[in-house]
């Protein structure tokens, strides 16, 4: 691992995925989790702060990026809920079957290298009455937008943790096990090609 990869790009994914609107849209849907999560790609721990203590009993937070854990543990050092932070891929956590109320996923489907297993795996995790909560950024409806996306991924991905500025994710959460339940599209301030942002519900399907 380089220094740009061990050093700078954890503060940048941090300062980036910070912002105020990025935080409002955090905040419009972690505060609906309940029971047991698991947090897919906690990162820096951004969300910690939007659990609401009287609903949820215990957090699980995964991770592949180890470098980012040292960000996470000081805002889980301030928290009520018991949290657990892994540094792990979805593949790599010792959970069993339908183990989790609700799982967590913000701004993080875009870096998974193969997603549809990975939320096929979520869907395994997740108790039959349990949700899938998300916030993602992902492809745009708009063409001129679209093209952007796809000229600029190939250039933007290994800048920023492997991103993927032009993935479908409604598509990609319905063919990895999830019926959808609630789904609000819309673009964030700042640049489009990165701003599209997908956010809602999904159940697995049974």
């Amino acid at each position: 691992m380089n220094i740009y990869q061990h050093y700078v790009l954890p503060k940048m994914i941090d300062m980036a995925c910070g912002t105020g609107q990025v935080m409002k849209a955090r905040a419009n849907i972690v505060p609906q989790a309940t029971g047991e999560v698991l947090e897919i790609g906690i990162g820096s721990g951004l969300n910690l702060e939007f659990y609401d203590a009287s609903q949820v009993t215990s957090i699980i937070g995964i991770d592949p990026a180890a470098q980012m854990q040292a960000l996470a543990d000081k805002r889980a050092a301030q928290m009520a809920i018991p949290i657990e932070i892994i540094a792990a891929d979805i593949y790599e956590i010792d959970a069993e079957h339908a183990r989790f109320d609700t799982i967590v996923m913000t701004f993080t489907l875009c870096s998974i290298d193969d997603p549809i297993p990975a939320l096929t795996e979520m869907a395994r995790l997740l108790k039959p009455e349990g949700r899938l909560l998300f916030c993602e950024h992902g492809l745009a409806p708009d063409a001129s937008v679209k093209r952007w996306q796809r000229r600029l991924t190939p250039l933007w991905k290994p800048m920023a943790g492997g991103c993927h500025l032009d993935r479908d994710i409604a598509a990609l959460i319905t063919a990895g096990g999830f019926t959808l339940e609630e789904l609000n599209e819309e673009y964030l301030p700042g640049p489009k090609p990165m701003s599209y942002v997908y956010s809602g519900s999904a159940k697995k399907k049974l």
